[in-house]
This record gives structure tokens, C-alpha cells and sequence, in this order.
């Protein structure tokens, strides 16, 4: 009896998968990343959430292996007198979290709307018009006008609350048009297929049409932007945090740990920095390798097997 599990272990995926040692180890390296984050709250030294454990004077301690450290603190602390590995790793899993939760929002907004734009004639110039004025704007320039208004209404103090749910939908809304052109696109091609045709012939609706038949030969475009669009999103969110429009320092993202420790780059305290930005760039390279792979792989004409 053939099960799921060796259905998967045989697949062409796997087999092509296991052979490319850049994409297996830029997959085991982000599997470390993605369950240290997540398993934070059990393997992290300290809790950078309890004021109670936190020292003032253990502020800007270096890393264990400079002469004035200590293995209390292995990679040091933050300008806080937080443990910095501690951080990093609650940090990072907030970073995931919201480049995950940016991704959902990107992906289901683009594809509603480029099936509407390719299956609706009607619905096509209006949606697309739409995307292109979203396009004249960067994700900066809607986040910087939408946390201006958030903070005004709610204030400083509230708008940290809901700092990680504002910053998903940010970037979010500002990046939904790249998954609606693509969807688009392979909608127009689909929809002249035979089988689509013959869908309509024996009486099913549209949107049945759109999402039983249509939208699954449209899912391989779709996940190698979103491969991609994880990091952008990481990206983006560090960089709103150096903007001033991140993850609050009570709960700090990477981006948000690099910002907090740029003033203090020069003045010596090196590592509050620096270690926070080598996770982020590392993060952000294996993911892009995962993407390159999943997209060379998925198009017949750069796969070469």
C-alpha cells in the first residue's frame, strides 16, 4: 500500500530537492532559525519581556568571548541590559511573524483580485488601474502616512499594542499588486484552455470555474513570489523599524534591535548591532536561495534537472 508519506519521499520535488546542496542547506539553516524563534520562550537563556530580570547595570556588556564578559550573557547585552542571544531569538520570531502575516494578506488580496481582473472582462481595467496607482507608491511612503495617523489617533502607548498587526497590514496592502498581476496574467492564458470551456458547458458558475479549475494551474507563479516576498517583507519591516515605525524597543523585531544599537556602533558597543543585522541578512539569504531554487525548479526552461 502506497501512503502519503512515500508518495512524498518518491516525488519528483524531493528527489531534485536532495540533490541540490544549496537548497538543503539554506532549508536546514532556516529550519534552525524559524524553530529557535518559535521555541524562544524555552530555549532562551533570559526573558527580554520580564522587567524583573533585568539589570540596568548590566547594560552594553560585551560578548562572552571579549575579556570583559561573561557567560552569563554569551553574545552580551543591549543598551538595555538585555541578554542580546535572548533578544535575537524573541526578536526574530516576531520578524517571521509579521513577514508571514504580510505574505497571507499580500496573497489573498492579489489573487482575488487578479482572478476578478483576468476571468471579468468588465472588472479588468478598473482593477488594474487600481494596482498601477498602488504601484506609484513604496511601502515606506504608506507606512510613514499610515503609522503618522495610527499613533495621532490611538497614541504612543496604545499604538505599540498593535505595532505587529499594523505593520502585517501595511505591507501588506502595499504589496498585494505583484501576486494580482501574475494571477492575472496566468488567468488570461487559462481561461482559454479547453477545460474551461468545457466547465461552462455543463452549467458551472463563474466563481466556480475561477477557484475549482482555474486558480490551482495559476498556484506555481504564485508560490515562487511568495518565496521571495517573505524576505521583502522582513526587509521592509527592518527598515520601517529604522524609520522610527516598527516593532516598539518593550518588544523588539531585528530591524528594531539593529535601529536601537546603531547610535552606540562607534562608540564601542559593536555587537548590539552587528549580531542582530548577521542573523537578518542570514535570514534573508536563505530564504532567497529556498526562492531561486522553488523558481528554477518550477519553470521547465531554467530547471535544467
Amino acid at each position: 500500500m502506497v501512503t502519503t508519506w512515500n508518495r512524498i519521499k518518491n516525488s519528483d520535488f524531493i528527489y531534485h530537492f536532495l540533490r541540490d546542496p544549496v537548497a538543503c542547506v539554506s532549508f536546514m539553516i532556516l529550519l534552525v532559525l524559524v524553530v529557535s524563534s518559535f521555541a524562544a520562550p524555552i530555549i532562551a537563556p533570559h526573558d527580554p519581556y520580564n522587567p524583573a530580570t533585568i539589570d540596568i547595570m548590566d547594560s552594553e556588556l560585551p560578548p562572552a568571548w571579549n575579556a570583559e564578559g561573561t557567560a552569563k550573557f554569551l553574545l552580551g547585552t543591549d543598551d538595555m541590559g538585555r541578554d542580546l542571544l535572548s533578544t535575537m531569538l524573541y526578536g526574530m520570531r516576531i520578524s517571521i511573524i509579521i513577514g508571514l502575516g504580510a505574505v497571507a494578506l499580500q496573497a489573498f488580496l492579489g489573487i482575488v483580485i487578479g482572478l476578478l481582473s483576468g476571468y471579468i472582462k468588465r472588472l479588468d481595467t478598473i482593477l488594474m488601474r487600481i494596482a498601477d496607482v498602488q504601484l506609484s507608491f513604496s511601502t515606506y511612503m504608506i507606512a510613514i502616512f499610515i503609522g503618522a495617523i495610527f499613533q495621532m489617533m490611538f497614541g504612543v502607548a496604545n499604538y505599540e499594542q498593535i505595532a505587529a498587526p499594523l505593520l502585517i497590514l501595511i505591507i501588506g496592502l502595499a504589496e498585494w499588486p505583484q501576486y494580482a498581476r501574475t494571477v492575472r496574467a496566468s488567468v488570461l492564458a487559462e481561461k482559454k484552455k479547453e477545460y474551461v470551456e468545457a466547465a461552462r458547458v455543463i452549467g458551472l458558475s463563474n466563481i466556480r470555474i475561477m477557484w475549482r479549475h482555474i486558480l490551482p494551474n495559476t498556484l506555481s507563479p504564485v508560490l515562487v513570489i511568495s518565496t521571495v516576498q517573505v524576505a521583502n517583507a522582513i526587509m521592509s519591516e527592518a527598515a520601517l523599524s529604522f524609520l522610527g515605525l516598527g516593532m516598539p524597543m518593550t518588544k523588539p523585531s531585528l530591524g528594531s534591535l539593529i535601529t536601537a544599537g546603531f547610535e552606540y556602533i562607534f562608540s564601542g558597543s559593536w555587537w548590539i548591532t552587528i549580531l542582530p543585522g548577521i542573523l537578518l541578512v542570514l535570514l534573508i539569504l536563505v530564504i532567497n536561495l529556498l526562492g531561486d531554487w522553488v523558481r528554477d525548479y518550477l519553470n521547465p526552461k531554467l530547471y535544467k534537472g
